[in-house]
Formats: C-alpha cells, sequence, structure tokens
C-alpha cells in the first residue's frame, strides 16, 4: 500500500483507522497461527521461532504484530532488497525467498524470509511476509550454530532475494537445491510449504480488507497509519529531557579466546527525533557473533520500543523518527566476510541493553534491569535413520529483568525474544529425541535482589541417551549479565557442565563443538537484574519467594533486610524493622 505523499487526511475516521491497524495485526497474527499448525519443525510448532509481518509497497512496516520482535522489526530491509532486485519482475502469484545480511537484507542466515506480493485490481500495494529460523541450512556443523565459523561460507547457504514461486508455479529446481543444502530435508520441505501457505493466507486477508475499503480509500489509510505513528513515537521522544546520553555493554569473548567487545552508544535526544550513534564500538571479531547491520537496526528498535510507552503504534512510520550510526568494520556493522550467526542472541543482547542503559539516564523511573545472557546450545545426532536430528535446548533459557511494579519473569526467553519465543513442553520432547528430561526448577539466589527481583534462571538436567554432537552457544558463562537498576543487585552468572556415562564431568566452554557418548547435560541459566532498593521490597513477597525456594533464608536476611520466624513460616516484624533501621546485624 504506497503510502504516497499528501495522501495522509486529519479527515479521516479516527476510529475506522484504529480498526484497520488492529485488522492489520489480525492478519498477521492469524499468519503465525497457520504456520504454528502446519509447520513440521518444533522449532515452530512447538516454539515459534519466527515472525509474520505485513509491509506496504515501499517496505515500510505495517504490522509486526506477531512474533519475535527482532525478526520482524527489521522486516522493511528484506522487502527493500526484492524491490531492488526485481525492480520490473514483481507479479501477482510470486513469493520470494532471501536471507543473506550482506546482499538480501537478512538479519542471519539461518532465517528465512518468504515474500509474497499482495496486488488488488493489478496494482503491488503489500507485502505478506514470514522470516523463520530453519532447523539446518548446512554449514560447519549440524544445525548451523557453527561456533568455530570465521566467515560466513562456514555458517550455511547463501540467498539473495530469488523466485521461489514465479506466477504460481512453483520453482521446483530452486526447491531441489534448496533441500540438497540441508541435513534436514525432510523438516525443511514441510516448514517452506508451511510459510508459503501462512503468506498465502495472509495476502488473501489483506486484498479482502482494501476490496472492503476500495483501493484509493485503503491507500490514504495506510498512510494515515504510518503517519500516526510517526507522531505518537514522536511525542514519546518529546516526553524526554534533550541531551547527550552514553552508555556501555561488555562481550566477554570473540568465540575463540576471552577479550573484552565493549558496545558502545552514544543517544541524542533533540525534540522529537533520537541518533544513535554506535562510534567506538569495538571492531568486527573472528567469530560469528558480529550484527548484521539489519539486526543492529532491529535490537535499536526493540529496545526503544519496550522502554516507552507499550501503547506505541510498531510500524515504520515510528521508525522515520531515528537516525542510526554504526560504523562499518565494527561488531554492530561488519564487512564481508564475516560470520554472525549468533549475533541475533550476542550481540543483539549487549544492542538492546545499551539501548536501555541510556534510556535510563533520561528517564530513571522507566529503566528496565538487564535479562541474564542465555546458554542454549544444539545437541545433535542419529535416531537409528539416515536423518539426524537437531535439537535446541530451550528449555535453558534465563530470567528477566525487573521493572517497576513487577518481578523479573524466572524464565524466559532471551532478551531479543521479549516473551515471543515458547518454551516446549517436556514430554513431546521426550518422544521425539533419545533424551530424559531429569529437572526443570528454578534456580535459588540468582534473581538480582531489588525491591522488585529479578528472573532466576532455571537448573536444567537432561540425560542424552545416545552419541551426540554438542555446539555450544554460553554467553551467560562466567560473567553476570542480568545488571541491576535503581539501587537493584545484578544477577548471577550461569553454569554448564557434561557429565559422561561413566566419566568425570566436563565443563562446558562459552562456544565450540565436542562429541560426546550418552551423556547428562546440566545447565542453570543466569538471573535477572533487580529494580529498585531491595530494603523497599515488601517482607511478604520475600517470605513467599522462600517459601517458594526462590531465595534462602541467608539471602531474606542479608540482601532483603527481613527475618523470619524459626520456623520460617511468618516474618518477624520486629527484628525485621531492627534490621531494615540499621539496628540488627545482617
Amino acid at each position: 500500500m504506497t503510502a504516497l505523499a499528501g495522501e495522509s487526511s486529519p479527515e479521516l475516521d479516527p476510529i475506522t483507522l484504529a480498526l484497520i491497524q488492529n485488522r492489520f495485526d489480525d492478519i498477521a497474527r492469524h499468519m503465525g497461527w497457520v504456520m504454528m499448525r502446519t509447520a513440521r519443525s518444533p522449532f515452530f510448532s512447538d516454539c515459534h521461532d519466527f515472525a509474520c509481518f505485513l509491509t506496504d509497497a515501499r517496505a515500510e512496516l505495517i504490522s509486526q504484530s506477531d512474533g519475535i520482535p527482532i525478526q520482524a522489526g527489521c522486516g522493511g530491509f528484506i522487502v527493500e532488497a526484492v524491490l531492488e532486485s526485481f525492480p520490473d519482475e514483481i507479479e501477482d502469484g510470486d513469493v520470494f525467498l532471501a536471507n543473506d545480511p550482506y546482499v538480501a537484507g537478512g538479519n542471519h542466515l539461518p532465517d528465512w524470509v518468504a515474500i509474497r506480493p499482495v496486488f488488488v485490481e493489478g496494482e503491488l500495494i503489500a507485502f505478506g511476509c514470514n522470516r523463520a529460523h530453519q532447523s539446518d541450512i548446512g554449514g560447519g556443523s549440524a544445525g548451523s550454530y557453527f561456533a568455530e565459523a570465521t566467515e560466513i561460507w562456514h555458517e550455511g547457504i547463501r540467498l539473495p532475494p530469488l523466485k521461489l514461486v514465479r506466477a504460481g508455479e512453483l520453482q521446483d529446481d530452486v526447491w531441489e537445491f534448496l533441500l540438497l543444502n540441508t541435513r534436514t530435508p525432510r523438516l525443511l520441505d514441510g516448514d517452506l510449504r508451511a510459510m508459503l501457505g501462512s503468506t498465502r493466507i495472509g495476502a488473501d486477508r489483506v486484498v479482502s480488507l482494501i476490496e472492503e475499503y476500495g483501493l484509493a480509500a485503503g491507500r490514504r489509510y495506510v498512510a494515515a497509519l504510518l503517519d500516526y505513528g510517526e507522531r505518537m513515537f514522536r511525542g514519546a521522544i518529546r516526553d524526554l529531557p534533550d541531551g547527550c546520553y552514553e552508555a556501555e555493554e561488555l562481550s566477554h569473548n570473540d568465540c575463540f579466546e576471552d577479550i573484552e567487545i565493549p558496545i558502545r552508544m552514544a543517544m541524542t535526544i533533540a525534540g522529537d527525533h533520537v541518533t544513535v550513534d554506535f562510534a567506538g564500538t569495538h571492531p568486527q571479531v573472528r567469530g560469528f557473533k558480529n550484527s548484521s547491520l539489519v539486526t543492529t537496526h532491529a535490537c535499536v528498535y526493540l529496545g526503544l520500543f519496550s522502554f516507552l510507552d507499550p501503547s506505541l503504534p510498531r510500524n515504520g512510520g515510528a521508525f522515520r523518527a531515528v537516525t542510526l550510526i554504526a560504523p562499518e568494520g565494527t561488531v554492530v556493522n561488519p564487512r564481508p566476510p564475516a560470520p554472525m550467526t549468533q549475533s541475533t542472541q550476542s550481540v543483539a543482547h549487549e544492542i538492546v541493553h545499551v539501548t536501555w542503559k541510556a534510556l535510563a539516564q533520561a528517564d530513571s523511573a522507566n529503566a528496565c534491569a538487564g535479562w541474564g545472557k542465555g546458554i542454549h546450545g544444539v545437541t545433535a545426532g542419529r535416531i537409528d535413520t539416515d536423518d539426524p536430528y537437531v535439537m535446541i535446548h530451550w528449555c535453558t533459557m534465563p530470567g528477566a529483568g525487573a521493572v517497576d511494579g513487577r518481578d523479573g519473569f524466572d524464565q524466559l526467553g532471551h532478551v531479543i525474544t521479549l516473551g515471543g519465543l515458547l518454551l516446549h513442553n517436556v514430554e513431546p520432547y521426550e518422544q521425539r529425541y533419545p533424551m530424559q528430561f531429569r529437572r526443570q526448577e528454578y534456580r535459588c539466589d540468582t534473581g538480582g535482589p531489588g525491591k522488585y527481583r529479578g528472573g532466576t534462571g532455571i537448573h536444567y538436567d537432561v540425560a542424552v541417551e545416545e552419541e551426540g554432537v554438542y555446539s555450544f552457544r554460553g554467553e551467560g558463562l562466567v560473567y553476570p549479565s542480568g545488571f541491576g537498576v535503581n539501587g537493584g543487585g545484578t544477577g548471577r552468572e550461569a553454569e554448564m557442565e557434561i557429565v559422561p556415562s561413566g566419566g568425570p564431568a566436563d565443563v562446558a566452554p562459552p562456544y565450540g563443538n565436542r562429541t560426546y557418548g550418552p551423556a547428562i547435560l546440566v545447565a542453570r541459566s543466569s538471573g535477572g537484574g533487580g529494580w529498585g532498593d531491595p530494603f523497599d521490597r515488601d517482607p511478604a513477597r520475600v517470605l513467599h519467594d522462600v517459601r517458594c525456594g526462590l531465595i534462602s533464608r541467608d539471602a531474606a536476611r542479608n540482601d532483603y533486610g527481613v527475618v523470619l520466624t524459626e520456623d520460617g513460616r511468618a516474618v518477624d516484624s520486629v527484628a525485621t524493622l531492627q534490621l531494615r533501621a540499621g539496628e540488627g546485624s545482617a
């Protein structure tokens, strides 16, 4: 829906405008439901590791209401790449596919995007898109998280914008080419068909919506939606004090050795515009955690939107108020052929954190405490078949940071998902994979103390009953990562080890590939940061946490100034008041 200058009009009915935005959002969510119900891989059917979104004919986002924000928030870039690659060759019935971060507007190679143009009365008006993380796309490691990668060709197949469907006809040669470049062709075949189906449903519903109002009115309303998004976002920025706010966040290795990798940001707020400058950020690294420019944009948008008013429209109009400067050759905008598959977790996590840290200087009351960094890796092997399995250990996810009025979630997907990633049920995974889950419970004394406590993270033990290759991605190991705000404490770091059958425990590396026979994977994920002074926490909530096993009696006294009765069933109010007043002993 081309947002032409002058088409937006203040005379448009605001109620109809809101209804149309809600209907676009519903279309995006419906696309997601179709994907979950029809995809073959549990990556999608169980965990929702994808996002569906809609853009107008000029690649501005109309709706990103489904799925993981980092996957949808940068969707306009890949549609722009299609428009540039096929300026006069986009026809009704086409579907494009792309993934490359350097030439196709991709974020990282495993996320493939199906892009379907939408026509009404012969005119291109929109695109319906599905960005989905494939189970395997080749490369040096099953699951395509190759921790030893030093260039992008090690990471799997690279796709420029190409036509997968031409005027309604599936391109069989392209399809066979894709299936030859994966270790899991059965999954990929079913998942690609689900992606095509979801975009077809979305396109049909967009056509019905526009035909209901008429093509000319549809153009005006979409232009008005984007203008409204811009106007509301600029208003939220205008409410913040002008100034330049500087912040830094660290990653501690390049996947091969321990080095400090600072991500530095200077955020300048001037009236209704925000400029984000990454000058001084570390040069690109040899490991696979460099962030594509597309991912960097998506993380900054995510950081801004999650900090500001949650009612703000999350469409491309809002992005007009943001200028992003990412020096080329840095870890947030690398030069080819730098690898980057890990970047959607790290350094994406750090980019979100540094955005929050800068914003907290402008508005400390709305500060977000840091989330724990992830440690979930991949185990791959075979189950009496020539087809390998690829299992991501989703349930090792970290605790989230607290905000004013709410404790951090004790376990949630890493920060770039903001809860959009679902954690699977144990029982189906025991049926699919040669594994038995032995423990999955919240940790104790790991969430950052605060008036609102950080999320605890999880203690996770799983017995892998056959030989497997483990691809480790332990960014949350060794160093605490869930920073506290406004007096809150930092969450605990993660821990992970492998206990082979009949052998001593082997401490897992932050990054790398190792092969083990039958073994037990023991993972304790990292905690989120706390918000506010822990001595301001309601003693009744401290008691509840102790009785639930989330904090110990010692932590209740030492961190929160709360003394329990001898039987641990109640708060000793007198002793607590004395301790919090500084009259008792911690």
